[in-house]
């Protein structure tokens, strides 16, 4: 049987047979049956051709035997070489199965685990001109129904692992049943095809990411292909993604940081990803230490079969995480792990997503001897915005850095909302004036999906017609800092310029208006962890009639410290920490702080189930 018949067959039985079954023409009207259904996809004939995207050439210019991805729990390796020709594979059978060879705009929703799948998935649909939706498989039901009726998907990918889950989403009360296609796993040791990378443009593709939904229904963020490319280089400049990098991917796939900086970018720049998830602090020790559990500790991947890690992103959390367990590890352990982690072999380890506490940053150092870990912002809506830079002098406690190369940001006063123009940062009676962060550039998302107004809110006119500015909803002060900015390294001297931004936390969530004076819940937190009897707190604006709002934490204790402790023990154990009216005026000791799988706190609904009552008094103890 011929290739057009083959694949003839696959197409008119997609939405009753697998993929793989075979498929005989029987039918009276088979002929003219099959030359209609050859003119519809005669477009997947070019198997080996994908379009012209700018991560796909970039692929192909990579050393096709050197090592794209890695399944760190099975060992199983896949080279550059192979992932193009997968992705071809994939994004023929999206053809395939919708029956069509112009998918340019759909958007495809996809179930699949932390893997080479994964990322031949995301290809796929970006090879198709489609725009790519990532599910979380951690999701009930009930969420993915929305996410899938909102984007409006025409299809939904799983691979085998979750069919069982999309089709428990397909039995739900679905606006319009997306077609299924259960994808097949790649084992590894594809033939490394010439791909041709067609003249045609990227059509309409992209990505959607779900906001959290803190306060509304969670917003599609829509990402076009062009904003996720301006972010990849923004990074591959500003963080230095080579060849020779190899990542250890320990985050979900539905958020910006495990997307675009864990994988994006170092496809782009030909780096090793390596996929351990879900997170688990023993199996990241032992898979730092593996490359140095030699006779005498030395780097060794020919004797060990392990390359080291040298590029590590992660969450405060996780870091927390890592830093509790490692004490507990035995004494080899811990000096392999040390080294592993140590500036020499692992050159850059980043926290973001959340903010990150003072003292886990102090312990990280320590115990690497010297590795200090790079800070910066970023959201859905921008991709990365703010970062330190590369030299550790540039890694300023509690700052995000500077703009990435590619992001305007400016300051536009909370209070006046006029713009805070360099040495305007503090007013009159030389207090810092607080500011939201606004951003502009080619890094930007370019709307909310099927939410003009939403849209319309969140951006604001500029003056100088240069293009609207991007309201992130974040607060900070902007400062000078004495040391930091010096670098004259090639990718870092550009932009590692001026005064560095330092985040007070969200306007609506984390600047509590105390009796007319503003206080930043994350300063606070950042004192509160710096004590011993503390182990995780999270500072929130409780509803007060005297004061509008007083300042109130939720707190863990370390139970190695403490047991018990009063609001009383707790404003001496801050005060010479803290101004007098931004030390918590209620206090709420508990065993459990919920987080999202990005470590984040949602405040507002936490504040309403810690702090029942409505509160107008202001007594301490309560």
């Amino acid at each position: 049987m011929s290739l057009a018949r083959t694949r003839l067959g696959r197409t008119l039985g997609s939405r009753i047979l697998h993929l793989h079954s075979p498929f005989t023409l029987t039918t009276p009207n088979s002929r003219s049956l099959f030359n209609n259904k050859i003119s519809l996809v005669s477009g997947l004939r070019m198997a080996s051709s994908l379009p012209k995207l700018p991560v796909f050439e970039a692929i192909v210019r990579h050393d096709p035997n050197s090592t794209a991805v890695i399944h760190s729990r099975s060992g199983r390796r896949f080279q550059y070489g192979e992932l193009l020709g997968d992705v071809a594979k994939v994004r023929n059978q999206l053809y395939e199965k919708a029956g069509r060879n112009d998918l340019d705009g759909e958007r495809v929703a996809f179930l699949v685990e932390n893997s080479y799948d994964y990322v031949v998935t995301l290809l796929a649909i970006l090879a198709a001109k489609s725009i790519a939706v990532p599910l979380s498989p951690a999701f009930p039901a009930s969420e993915l129904q929305y996410i899938i009726n909102h984007s409006e998907a025409l299809m939904l990918l799983a691979s085998n692992r979750f069919t069982p889950k999309a089709q428990e989403v397909l039995q739900t009360d679905l606006d319009s049943e997306p077609i299924l296609l259960q994808l097949n796993k790649f084992q590894g040791g594809s033939a490394h095809e010439n791909i041709t990378l067609e003249k045609t443009g990227p059509g309409a593709a992209g990505m959607m990411l779900y906001t959290s939904g803190t306060t509304n229904r969670p917003k599609g963020v829509l990402i076009p292909q062009a904003a996720m490319n301006a972010q990849a280089r923004s990074l591959i400049q500003a963080w230095e993604y080579t060849p020779e990098d190899h990542l250890l991917h320990v985050l979900p796939l539905h958020h910006i940081h495990g997307t675009i900086n864990a994988i994006f970018t170092p496809l782009f720049s030909g780096s090793t990803i390596e996929f351990m998830f879900p997170f688990n602090a023993d199996a990241v020790w032992k898979r730092f230490a593996a490359p140095f559990l030699t006779p005498d500790q030395t780097y060794d991947p020919v004797k060990t079969g392990q390359e080291r890690i040298t590029f590590f992103t992660a969450v405060p959390t996780i870091y927390s995480r890592l830093l509790s367990t490692h004490k507990g590890l035995d004494p080899e352990m811990q000096s392999a792990t040390r080294t592993a982690i140590s500036p020499t072999n692992l050159r850059l380890s980043i926290s973001g997503s959340a903010a990150l506490p003072t003292p886990i940053k102090r312990a990280w150092a320590e115990l690497s001897m010297g590795n200090v870990l790079l800070e910066r912002f970023g959201m859905t809506e921008v991709g990365m915005a703010l970062s330190c830079g590369l030299d550790v002098n540039d890694r300023v406690d509690g700052s995000v850095g500077w703009p990435l190369p590619g992001v305007e940001a400016r300051l536009v006063d909370v209070d006046t909302h006029q713009v805070i123009e360099k040495g305007q940062e503090k007013d009159a009676d030389g207090r810092e004036r607080v500011g939201e962060i606004q951003l502009r550039g080619p890094t930007i998302f370019a709307e909310y999906w099927r939410n003009p107004d939403a849209t319309t809110k969140e951006f604001v006119e500029s003056k100088d017609g240069k293009g609207m500015w991007f309201k992130t909803g974040d607060v900070a002060v902007r400062r000078p800092v004495e040391g930091a900015g010096k670098s004259e390294a090639p990718t870092q001297k550009d932009w590692t310029k001026g005064d560095m931004y330092f985040i007070l936390g969200r306007k609506s969530a984390d600047i509590i208006k105390s009796g007319g004076e503003k206080v930043s819940a994350l300063e606070v937190e950042r004192e509160m962890l710096s004590l011993p009897q503390v182990a995780e707190v999270a500072v929130l604006a409780v509803p007060s009639g005297k004061w509008g709002q007083k300042v109130g934490a939720v707190v863990i204790l370390d139970k190695e410290h403490c047991t018990k402790w009063t609001p009383l023990e707790m404003r001496r154990a801050l005060k010479d920490r803290l101004a007098s009216y931004k030390i918590p005026q209620v206090l709420r000791v508990v065993d459990h702080i919920p987080r999202n799988a990005m470590g984040k706190i949602n405040k507002k609904m936490l504040v309403k189930e810690v702090f029942q009552d409505d509160f107008s008094g202001d007594e301490m103890g309560l």
